[in-house]
């Protein structure tokens, strides 16, 4: 005699354990780290379904909200702004004029 009393039950307790233990696909990112003209240094990572830019500078993270802006992409918040164009990338930070940066 089977000693679980129903095996559908049982079985379907392995697959929902099994789905529980199962790592989900991370979704697709992209981290890019700059190094500015100003001597300032970031690193700011983008998410599949997020429209927000993640930045680590001047030692603390960042979310920025994407802005509208007629070419290229507008991000800024907490006194940060980060542009990227085709013409190049640019940040303002902690009250310091705009400056150009490069992927490093």
């Amino acid at each position: 005699m089977n000693r679980y009393k129903n095996p559908i039950i049982f079985g379907a307790a392995l697959l929902v354990a099994g789905v529980a233990t199962t790592a989900s696909p991370v979704s697709a990112q992209t981290f890019r780290s700059y190094r500015c003209a100003d001597g300032s240094q970031f690193i700011v990572g983008f998410f599949e379904y997020d429209r927000r830019a993640h930045m680590q500078i001047d030692g603390r993270a960042v979310t920025l909200g994407r802005r509208l802006t007629l070419s290229g992409s507008r991000y800024s918040d907490g006194g940060v702004t980060l542009k990227i164009t085709t013409a190049g990338t640019t940040v303002k930070h902690a009250k310091r004029p705009t400056t150009a940066c490069e992927p490093t």
